[in-house]
């Protein structure tokens, strides 16, 4: 029997579902058929509250605790020391290019007003975790860094008429999890975007150039990174004959051929959303077209008359100059493919895509094992900013990297056994009784010496004690001191890597 948990997200399935057909024109009696199942899911899910209600006023009445499993919501996790030490290293990776790239932080709330978010992810705003009312505002958690940053460009428009910005910050999405494939409903992004009036196409290829630099810092192995232009796809739905009025909603279908063949999506397209067969099979023809810049070529001779697809060409022509000087181009794949869900998109559209290698000395078990899908991805947005400031518009540009997905791969990568939790550099370690204080005095030196050191919290250890807390922390020095190194005014430092020993003078600052 299925849970409440399970039949809430059914509900909310089942009302994506109804919500696609009434948009696809669907026939009224398929839509009255599945809005019936709606019902009886509605139905089951309140005999659940109700059950629950009268579970918690018995519970109430007898004084007796409520039972539950211990255990995090679905679609999150805890990290343990270990694992928050790797994901540190990814931040500060990702930090430092930002920064060389002359990006300035600034934060944005966990949740913003309803109406902020609504109607801008397209099919995806069924995944947005909604707050209940607290006194009057409807709020939901953000889904993502990006329509946050333009409702600040929107409102600080005088200030920040032009801006590089990071942001490194959680996210929260009612996605169907898999922490396999680092998807989850709470996860971390780092964005980063420019807002401006520039030259065409000049940030566009410094952003792909970032994202380069990023993932080849992050150390995750081979990518790719695809390209492709909104303009183009409009074009090519206009010339394979897509009413203007379906344009988003098809090219939210072609943006899961990602994730299912051909022959799924075209059958999303026809039976679901109410397109011609012959229609949908010249987008077929096209999808499938992948290549350098030489697509540029093949694009003009195929949809040259179309003048809204040439935009998109003329664009893409100058971006390929521009990557070339960036060094880029050789991780480059102008793929009509990708489509990019996001209804905000307007211009140049991008996605990197790694195929992780399997975990530390195992084989893999298929060509899927491993793939993770899009690590990173981005565009053009030159009317988001709009939606909120009225008539003035803001174009920008940028991309986000999912750290869920990196660290992903690099967990397969590694022994995480074998990382270094902690930043210690030093463990000072006492031989003989009495000593504490004396330890406390050293750690005290090594401390305003910005020197990393601890010592062990009790009066008389045995010194092998000391020295397991050094291999088991990594720790690659110890200094060991002892009632003769006192009475001489000396420390023995141990470097734990080789066992070898120096005896140095201990030498304390007069006060």
């Amino acid at each position: 029997m299925a849970t409440a948990e399970e039949v809430k997200e059914q509900i909310n399935v089942q009302t994506a579902a109804i919500a696609a057909l009434k948009k696809a024109n669907a026939p009224k009696d398929q839509i009255q058929a599945e809005v019936k199942k709606l019902l009886d899911l509605k139905a089951q899910y309140k005999t659940f509250a109700t059950n629950n209600n009268g579970n918690q006023k018995a519970n109430a009445n007898t004084g007796s605790k409520k039972n539950f499993t211990l255990k995090t919501p679905k679609g999150t996790k805890d990290y343990n020391d270990k694992e928050m030490a790797v994901r540190e290293k990814i931040f500060n990776t990702i930090k430092t290019v930002f920064k060389r790239h002359g990006a300035v932080t600034i934060d944005t709330p966990v949740f913003e007003l309803k109406e902020i978010l609504m109607g801008k992810y397209g099919e995806d705003s069924k995944l947005i975790y909604d707050l209940q009312d607290q006194g009057g505002e409807l709020c939901s958690l953000r889904y993502d860094l990006t329509v946050p940053f333009a409702r600040f460009v929107a409102m600080n428009g005088s200030k920040y008429q032009n801006i590089k910005r990071y942001n490194i910050a959680k996210v929260y999405r009612r996605d169907q999890p898999s922490v396999a494939r680092g998807r989850m409903r709470e996860f971390v992004q780092c964005d980063f975007d420019i807002a401006g009036v520039y030259e065409p196409m000049v940030p566009d290829a410094e952003i792909v150039r970032i994202m380069k630099e990023t993932l080849t810092a992050l150390e995750i192995g081979d990518f790719t990174i695809k390209i492709n232009h909104r303009k183009i796809l409009d074009g090519m739905f206009e010339f394979c004959g897509v009413p203007k009025e379906k344009f988003r909603t098809i090219s939210s279908a072609v943006d899961k051929l990602d994730k299912a063949p051909w022959e799924e999506v075209r059958k999303e397209m026809v039976e679901l959303k109410g397109l011609p067969a012959e229609v949908a099979d010249k987008i077929g023809t096209f999808v499938v077209c992948k290549g350098g810049r030489e697509m540029c070529d093949f694009l003009e001779e195929k949809l040259g008359s179309n003048a809204t697809a040439m935009e998109g060409i003329n664009d893409m022509k100058l971006l390929m100059t521009y990557l070339e000087a960036f060094d880029v181009l050789d991780k480059i794949s102008f793929d009509l493919s990708l489509a990019r869900g996001l209804d905000y998109y307007t211009g140049v559209i991008y996605e990197a895509v790694s195929i992780a290698p399997p975990e530390s000395g195992k084989k893999k078990k298929s060509d899927d094992e491993g793939n993770v899908g899009s690590v990173s991805g981005g565009g053009r947005y030159d009317n988001l900013v709009g939606m909120f400031s009225g008539n003035r518009t803001v174009p920008c540009v940028g991309f986000s990297i999912g750290v869920e997905r990196i660290f992903s791969i690099l967990l397969r990568k590694m022994k995480l056994e074998e990382v270094k939790a902690n930043e210690v550099q030093v463990y000072v370690c006492s031989v003989g009784k009495g000593l504490l204080t004396e330890k406390m005095k050293i750690c005290k030196e090594l401390w305003d010496n910005d020197i990393k050191a601890e010592f062990m919290y009790k009066a008389d250890p045995k010194l092998d004690k000391q020295f397991q807390v050094c291999e088991r922390e990594k720790i690659p020095y110890a200094i060991i001191i002892g009632n003769e190194e006192i009475e001489k005014q000396v420390v023995k430092i141990k470097d734990q890597t080789n066992k070898e020993s120096v005896v140095i003078p201990l030498e304390r600052k007069k006060k």
